[in-house]
C-alpha cells in the first residue's frame, strides 16, 4: 500500500514558487484542477478538487487561464444528505481578478445575466455575503466575503513575493446563481461562453437561455 504524505512535494513547491505572473499562476491552478499537479497552496496536500465539482473542472480551468483565479466553487444541488436532512446549494464560484478591464467586464456580464455578484476590493468593506447552502432551510455556508490577511498568507503560501502582492491586493469576485439546485447550473454554461470554452451555436439549447453572455475573453493579462 502506497502512503501519501500529508505535505506538498518539493517538485510541486518549486512549481508554485517559480510562478511570476498571474498568467503563470492561472496555468498552475488549471493544471491542479485537471489533476496534473498533486498539490496547491492553501489546500490539503496531495488532494484534488472535491468529487462534487468534478464536472466543473473544464469551466474552472478556463477561468483560471483567462485571468480569473478561482479560489472556491460549488455546484447547484438539492437532495437528502447523509444526515437525512434536506440540503440545497446554489451554483457559485469565487475568484480573484487583478486586471481592471477583465474585472469590469466580468462583473457587467454576470450582473446582466441575472447572477448575484459580490465584489470585495482590497482594503474595502465589501458587500454582504450571500447564503449558498442551506440544511432544512437553515443557512450553513456563504459566498461573498473577503479573505483576511492571515488566511491570505495561508491560501497563497510559497508564492513569489511580487506575485503574492498582486494576488493579495486583487479584487475578489463571487458569482452566485439566484436559484438553488440544478436550475442554477446554467451559471457554468454562461461562464464557458465568457471564456470561449463554449462557442456560440444556434443549435445549442443553452444559446437561447437568458444566461447567455457576451463575446468570449481572448487571453489573460500578464501582471
Amino acid at each position: 500500500m502506497k502512503l501519501t504524505p500529508p505535505w506538498m512535494s518539493r517538485a510541486d513547491r518549486r512549481r508554485w514558487s517559480s510562478a511570476r505572473t498571474v498568467a503563470d499562476l492561472g496555468e498552475l491552478m488549471a493544471l491542479w484542477l485537471e489533476g496534473a499537479i498533486a498539490s496547491r497552496p492553501g489546500y490539503a496536500a496531495n488532494h484534488g478538487p472535491e468529487e462534487e465539482t468534478a464536472h466543473l473542472v473544464p469551466t474552472l480551468a478556463a477561468l483560471c487561464r483567462a485571468g480569473m483565479i478561482t479560489t472556491n466553487s460549488q455546484p447547484g444541488l438539492s437532495g437528502t444528505g447523509a444526515n437525512g436532512l434536506w440540503w440545497e446549494q446554489r451554483a457559485a464560484v469565487e475568484c480573484v481578478v487583478t486586471d481592471p478591464d477583465l474585472l469590469e467586464r466580468l462583473v457587467a456580464v454576470t450582473h446582466d445575466a441575472g447572477m448575484l455578484v459580490r465584489v470585495n476590493e482590497p482594503g474595502g468593506t465589501g458587500e454582504d455575503p450571500v447564503v449558498v447552502t442551506t440544511c432544512d432551510g437553515e443557512p450553513t455556508a456563504w459566498f461573498g466575503g473577503r479573505i483576511g490577511d492571515a488566511d491570505m498568507a495561508v491560501q497563497w503560501e510559497g508564492l513569489d513575493p511580487q506575485l503574492f502582492r498582486a494576488i493579495s491586493t486583487g479584487t475578489y469576485v463571487s458569482v452566485i446563481a439566484p436559484d438553488y439546485g440544478g436550475e442554477g447550473e446554467g451559471l457554468w454554461v454562461g461562464l464557458d461562453f465568457f471564456t470561449g470554452l463554449r462557442r456560440y451555436d444556434p443549435a445549442d439549447p443553452w444559446f437561447h437561455q437568458p444566461i447567455r453572455y457576451s463575446s468570449p475573453v481572448t487571453t489573460a493579462e500578464e501582471n
